[in-house]
This record gives C-alpha cells, sequence and structure tokens, in this order.
C-alpha cells in the first residue's frame, strides 16, 4: 500500500489479481481487460480454487501452497519480486480470502485497484477517501434505510451487553446461594 498518497495511475503493463470472489467476476474483468489492453498484459494471480479462469493466461499463486507464517512470508516474497504495479483486489459480498486479500493488500507495493461485485471500480488512494468510505458504510449497511437500526443496534449494544451479563451473574450466584 505504498501507493496510497499518490493519484498517479501506473500503466496496465502487470497485474496481480486477488481472487477474493466467485469466478465469473475474474473472468469477467479479465475480458474487459484484454479487450481495451490487449495480450500484452502481463497477469498474475492469487487465487484458491483450483483450474484457471477462462481467458486468464499468466502465473498462479495458490494459497494452499502457502500455509502457515512461513508460506506467507514466501509468498510475499515472491510477489514482491514479480513487482505487479497494480493490485486488483476482489470485494465482493462473499467471505472467500477474506484475510489474504487484505494482508496481501498491505505488504504489496502495488497500487490498489478494488472491484466489487457489479463490475464496479475504484482506486484505493488517497484521493478516492470519499468513495472507499462510502464502499465500507454500505457493506456494513451504514446507509440508506438500514442506517438507523444498524446504529441503533451499535448504541444499544453496552447496554444489552451489560444487562445480559448481570443476568447471567445473577442467575449463577443465585444457583450457588441454593446449593449452600
Amino acid at each position: 500500500m505504498r501507493r496510497f498518497l499518490s493519484r498517479a495511475t501506473p500503466d496496465f503493463n502487470k497485474i496481480l489479481f486477488i481472487e477474493s470472489g466467485s469466478r465469473h467476476l475474474i473472468e469477467h474483468v479479465i475480458g474487459l481487460l484484454r479487450s481495451r489492453v490487449g495480450d500484452s498484459v502481463e497477469m498474475g494471480l492469487v487465487t484458491c480454487f483450483a483450474g484457471a479462469p477462462q481467458g486468464f493466461r499468466g502465473e498462479i499463486f495458490r494459497i494452499g501452497d502457502y500455509n502457515g507464517r512461513a508460506g506467507r512470508k514466501r509468498l510475499y516474497k515472491e510477489l514482491a519480486e514479480r513487482d505487479y504495479p497494480i493490485a486488483c483486489i476482489i470485494c465482493s459480498a462473499e467471505p472467500i480470502m477474506m484475510k489474504w486479500k487484505w494482508a496481501l493488500g498491505a505488504h504489496l507495493r502495488s497500487k490498489i485497484l478494488v472491484l466489487n461485485e457489479n463490475g464496479d471500480f475504484f482506486w484505493l488512494d488517497r484521493g478516492h477517501w470519499r468513495i472507499a468510505l462510502h464502499f465500507v458504510f454500505y457493506r456494513a449497511g451504514l446507509t440508506g434505510s438500514a442506517a438507523i437500526p444498524a446504529l441503533a443496534r451499535l448504541l444499544f449494544f453496552p447496554v444489552t451487553l451489560s444487562y445480559l451479563s448481570l443476568y447471567a451473574a445473577f442467575v449463577h450466584l443465585r444457583r450457588k446461594l441454593r446449593t449452600l
């Protein structure tokens, strides 16, 4: 995420896809990229799925091959050696590779391109912070008509937790007193 402060867009000569969503999403993006830029783009793919997406020609990194802390470090090193200027992270509403995509985004020196399940995308940099914030609020259910109940639940959570803790303590204390 070293390019977070820069609003400059790198060239699309090399791109790393982090496939953290359904396979059809990445296949659609690869098709669009090939039609606009051509076959000159060097691609890499970090995935948990078997096989390659349709239309993908490049190096595939399967997270199953990088188990444990030593494996993650090896993957970070291999990706850093290839020096991808762009990393495209798919942020669909699916919990596929959730920790992997953000860990990779934090460790890579790439400019992060966030892609959602609708095919909408934005650069993750200081120039697009409002879009990123809206994206986070939308995923958290804090936009539109869902915002008021979500905020109410958030505000009443400490009260609810305190009530349930006191009730549990009362019940256990009462049971303990009966056994004496």
